[in-house]
């Protein structure tokens, strides 16, 4: 399989580097993104060994944004293994370097606000409980939530390298928000163009309720439509 992806430095990073530089905290910043660097070749790793099309990679001033081009229904395992393996690899082969700078990492990393680990750990596991739709959203919500309190938290502490640190974050937020209902509407797509078939199979009354790793059974005035059909009727009108 031929791998090729670009990488991008997000301005901020600069911009972040440069004050670090001028503060004399560079050296220390060199082991920072040392142990980054391990963390996110866990998800790249991990990613190309579950043949995940990575499209591209941005380096942010505290980690990695990775964009994949591939399936949304891709299997909630592989999304878990993905998103653990970067902290597995920092235990693995960082922590006796720096154990404070690796704690700082992995609980930032922990935090549920898109597209931090955290995040993507949360929404597996109300993928596990509930629908797609209603996950994917809740996620969402939840990040703005807490990137809210966190920025107020910041401008009230004067702390203006963490909260240079936030904005790529903030801007992702709300970029992916805007785009939710493209997303979602790409996820019942998918399962029409590429007839995805799963081995668990449940029975609904409506779109909004499809669930990733299942197939569907869909209730319609107690009539049973397989998903197939149902998306076929939908998308073809």
């Amino acid at each position: 399989m031929k791998i090729i992806f670009k990488i991008r430095i997000h301005p901020i990073t600069y911009l972040f580097t440069l004050i670090l530089f001028l503060m004399g905290y560079f050296n220390n910043y060199i082991i920072f993104m040392t142990i980054i660097i391990i963390h996110e070749l866990g998800h790249i790793l991990a990613s190309i060994s579950l043949k995940w099309k990575i499209k591209e990679i941005i380096i942010l001033p505290l980690g990695c944004l990775i964009k994949f081009n591939d399936l949304i229904n891709k299997p909630l395992k592989e999304e878990f293994i993905i998103s653990i393996m970067g902290i597995i690899f920092q235990l693995l082969f960082t922590y006796k370097i720096n154990p404070l700078y690796n704690n700082i990492i992995i609980l930032f990393n922990l935090l549920p606000i898109y597209p931090l680990d955290g995040s993507k750990i949360l929404n597996i596991l109300l993928n596990k409980i509930s629908n797609f739709k209603t996950s994917y959203i809740m996620t969402f919500h939840l990040s703005y939530i807490i990137i809210i309190l966190l920025l107020i938290f910041l401008i009230i502490k004067k702390d203006l390298i963490s909260i240079i640190i936030l904005i790529p974050l903030i801007k992702n937020i709300y970029q992916y928000y805007q785009n939710r209902y493209n997303y979602i509407n790409k996820f019942y797509l998918e399962r029409y163009l590429y007839k995805l078939k799963f081995k668990k199979i449940k029975i609904i009354k409506n779109i909004n309720k499809m669930k990733k790793d299942y197939s569907h059974l869909f209730n319609i005035n107690n009539k049973y439509i397989k998903e197939e059909d149902f998306l076929r009727n939908m998308f073809d009108k």
